[in-house]
This record gives C-alpha cells, structure tokens and sequence, in this order.
C-alpha cells in the first residue's frame, strides 16, 4: 500500500507541475507576486498531496472501509476499476477544487489574468476546476499503468 501510494504522489506532483506550468500564463499573480518555478513546485507539491490523501481515503482508509462499492487501490488501478469508489474520488476531487478556488480568490491568494476562463454561476476558473478531478484520475490509471510495466 505505501508503495502504491508512494508512486501515485509521484506520479501525481509530475503531472500536476506539468499542468501548473501550462496554466500559469491564466494567472496574474500569486499572493501578490509574480508566478515562479517555485509557486508552481508548490502548487503542485499541495495538489499531489491532496490527490494521495483522497485516495488513502477512498481505497484504503478503515473509516470509508465497506462503505463504498470499490475495490482497494491496487485493483482500482487497473482495469478492473470499480466505478462507484473512482467516481467519488475524482468528485471529492473536483469539489475541492472548486471551494480552494473559491478561498484563494476571496483571500486574494491568486488573481486570474483575462484569458482564464470563467464557469458561470460558480465564478472559478475552468482549468483550476478540472484539474484535481482530471490528473487525479489520470495518476490513478498511470499508476496502475507503471506498476503493471504495461506499455502504451
């Protein structure tokens, strides 16, 4: 299990960085300065670590354990996922998206630049909002993916 979730945080902050970096350019600011190599390593750092913890929950944690219709981390993983348990992990994720969004815009934490797109009625960016749900997803498959040595 430590392992499994050791490769899922890896994969996680590589995919997560590679997408900071993508988007930073929707951002004006972070926390009143200019986005760096070091906000992004940041950013990425937090998310990867909220899409291990979210996981931990879903497939591992004693707390969730016979509540969900889903199988442990390793078999959700591949290709024997269980819908029930993935489709709340990538909610979870996305709903957290949403309500960091929702602070740091109040708190003025980060600024939007004209070109990010804005989701009506919620008033948060749409890659910011996609993105936990997506990569979380994404380092799920991919970690199943490098474990199995499978090849694309």
């Amino acid at each position: 299990m430590k392992a499994r979730l050791f490769v899922l945080f890896v994969v996680g902050f590589v995919l997560n960085f590679l997408w900071e970096k993508a988007h930073s350019v929707l951002y004006v600011s972070h926390n009143g300065m200019e986005m760096t190599h070091r906000h992004l390593a940041g950013a990425a750092l937090f998310d990867a670590v909220v899409i291990t913890a979210l996981a931990y929950l879903c497939f591992y944690s004693p707390l969730l354990k016979g509540a969900l219709p889903s199988p442990a981390l390793d078999e959700a993983a591949s290709a024997g996922r269980s819908a029930g348990g993935i489709s709340l992990f990538v909610f979870a994720l996305f709903i957290f998206a949403i309500l960091l969004e929702k602070y740091a815009l109040a708190t003025g934490r980060w600024v939007y630049a004209d070109a990010m797109p804005i989701i009506p009625l919620l008033n948060v960016g749409l890659t910011p909002m996609i993105q936990l749900g997506l990569l979380g997803y994404l380092s799920l498959s991919f970690t199943g993916w490098i474990e199995k040595g499978s090849s694309l």
